[in-house]
């Protein structure tokens, strides 16, 4: 099978993710046993019936045994028949193996990723970590597929071929044996110098699939401004230091196999010529060196394989360390205990109840487990938070949000408003101070059963391919047909979904592309609305919806936020006007705070915004 050229640098620790590999090998032990089993018996096949050779040209050919000759060709036939089905078996089951190797790998890396906090994303490109998924996977299992067998095969057919070379004449091995450690000293610093350039090679790759990622992601906005001509051109230099990478890293690689291939002709001729000089000079026969010679030219046949599979080889366990150091980074911390179940309340009071109407917090004491309603009380305490330890984006924020009020928070772009709101759901954690909901901290509440009881609408509405009633129950997903529908309804999104050829069955892909964007974001407001959360957090949520749209939908949010605690982000002031209380946040500090009327009468920046003395930049 023709090998795919898979690109990578060696592995900074190789013994470390060995042994990584080699647990996830260790639930396949008896199956990669029959592997190694099938592989040294079809080399020795091959070994074992070349040495037939001999005894085959002495009691057979030389003295004219017809039927003798016959039956040893046979059984040299039966031999390579064996190692023919072998051959085959161990690759059938390497294969199956293989994959199921890959698939564990691949199904621990993803259960991980989804562990990991918000701020490693931050951190790392979508490129760059599709890559560990594609390209990383890819390298194991094409080295798992091949590599493995091939080294296995090749080491027995490398210390069997030397067996068989002394067995035969010892005189004459000393010439083969040169030779191999010849080629295995030029395999070793060719080796050891293309290494560091696959290191360059891998970066360069890294930083073209992050360019292609990003333009591919880009194409309206790189034709809406006629960028192509200078993205091609940076493509063009991108992928000219890729290739000039890729030919240094290559080149003493590739070297490797003709230098190989013409040191082992050379060892056979002059094996040939020097046997053959034995022969006359009467040290040995022509039976001896007939499989004498044909193992000459089998022993380089191993170490060709090995430099073929060298690269193959630390490829993959490049792109398996790659793989284990992001199985590595730390999941997000949740050390919550409480957690959010359903209740029923009767004459008795409130209840556990997996079918109940209600939820409420499961706080566990030194008393035993107590029940808090879930009502929406969300409050800031002196809170202080950074995304990085040297710049503070919320200095000394103190807020509250009763059940059922609406708080906005307005301000210049950079501000600090959307920062609350990743508070609020722990996508980060705080530096300083305290925040509560319903009383309880918010560091005590597992953050599974804390989000479950939050609905956020972002301004940047993300759909995912499937249908439109896929997408809305994405919110909920034990949501009913009829649920989902008056989800929509309340979003006023119905209407258009009904217009649409398949209704509630329209597939959706990339990301809704076939919807404008007024209508995805409509759809996410749908989404929130089938959770029947109680708190709802509406980040720009009708920043892509029109006024008449606005207005239309403004009666519906109303009865969806009716009864729940409600953070609004908001640059359009008059979609804020009816909030309980207006939070202006600038420079990550509220400088401001009151209804509309109030602000207004205080005629601070509040005032200036909505009379348009000041603008939100």
């Amino acid at each position: 099978m023709m090998k795919r050229n898979v690109i990578g640098k060696g592995p900074k620790d190789l013994k470390k993710t060995l042994r990584r590999l080699m647990k996830y090998l260790g639930f396949h032990k008896l199956a990669l046993a029959a592997v190694a089993v099938m592989v040294v018996i079809s080399a020795m096949a091959n070994i074992m019936g070349t040495y037939l050779l001999k005894p085959v040209i002495q009691q057979f050919i030389e003295p004219g045994d017809l039927p003798g000759l016959a039956r040893a060709v046979a059984l040299m036939g039966l031999m390579y028949g064996i190692g023919v089905l072998c051959t085959w078996g161990y690759g059938q089951l390497m294969v199956h193996t293989a994959q199921q190797v890959v698939s564990q790998i691949r199904h621990d890396l993803f259960t991980h990723t989804q562990t990991l906090p918000l701020s490693y994303f931050d951190g790392h490109t979508h490129g760059e970590l599709m890559s560990h998924f594609t390209n990383d996977v890819d390298a194991v299992n094409e080295a798992l597929n091949n590599s493995f067998t091939v080294i296995i095969q090749s080491f027995v057919m490398v210390v069997g071929t030397i067996t068989m070379l002394l067995v035969l004449n010892v005189a004459l091995s000393a010439i083969v044996i040169a030779f191999l450690l010849l080629m295995s000293v030029f395999m070793f610093i060719s080796a050891r110098r293309s290494k560091k350039y696959y290191a360059q090679q891998q970066a360069g790759l890294a930083d073209l699939n992050g360019f292609v990622e990003e333009m591919v992601a880009g194409q309206k906005v790189e034709k809406v401004f006629n960028h192509e001509e200078k993205d091609f051109e940076e493509f063009c230099r991108r992928n000219e230091r890729l290739r000039e990478a890729g030919t240094k890293a290559v080149s003493y690689a590739g070297m490797m196999v003709p230098a190989v291939v013409s040191l082992s002709f050379f060892n056979y001729a002059v094996s040939a010529c020097v046997g053959g000089l034995f022969v006359l000079a009467g040290l040995t026969d022509i039976a001896t060196l007939s499989p004498y010679l044909v193992y000459v030219r089998q022993s380089a046949l191993p170490l060709n394989q090995l430099t073929q599979q060298a690269n193959f080889f630390l490829t993959a366990m490049s792109g398996a360390e790659r793989i284990f150091e992001m199985m590595d980074v730390e999941p997000e911390v949740d050390e919550g205990k409480v957690t959010l179940v359903r209740t029923r309340t009767d004459s008795d009071g409130v209840h556990e109840d997996a079918g109940g109407p209600d939820y409420a917090w499961k706080v566990p004491g030194e008393a035993g487990e107590t029940l808090v309603p879930l009502q929406g009380d969300v409050r800031f305490h002196d809170v202080s938070f950074g995304y990085v330890p040297e710049k503070t984006v919320l200095r000394h924020v103190s807020l509250y949000a009763k059940p059922g009020q609406e708080i906005a928070f307005v301000g210049s772009t950079g501000a600090g408003k959307t920062t609350i709101i990743n508070l609020i759901t722990r996508f980060y954690e705080i530096q300083s101070g305290t925040i509560t909901y319903d009383g309880i901290d918010l560091r005590d509440i597992r953050k599974d059963d804390l989000r479950r009881s939050l609905s956020v609408v972002v301004q940047d509405t993300h759909l995912f391919t499937g249908t439109i009633a896929d997408n809305i129950r994405y919110g909920r997903l034990e949501a009913t047909d009829e649920e989902v529908r008056q989800a929509a309804i309340l979003a006023n999104a119905d209407s258009f979904i009904r217009r649409l050829p398949d209704g509630y069955d329209t597939m959706l892909y990339g990301d809704g592309d076939n919807l404008s964007q007024g209508q995805r974001q409509l759809l996410a407001i749908a989404r929130a609305a089938v959770a029947k959360p109680p708190v709802f957090i509406l980040d720009e949520a009708t920043s892509s919806i029109d006024t008449r749209t606005e207005k239309l939908i403004g009666i519906g949010l109303d009865h969806l936020m009716e009864g729940r605690t409600v953070f609004v982000i908001a640059h359009r002031l008059s979609t804020v006007r009816n909030a309980n209380a207006i939070m202006v946040v600038e420079q990550g500090e509220i400088i401001e705070r009151g209804d509309h009327e109030a602000l207004l009468q205080q005629k601070g920046r509040y005032f200036q915004l909505y009379t348009g003395q000041a603008q939100l930049s």
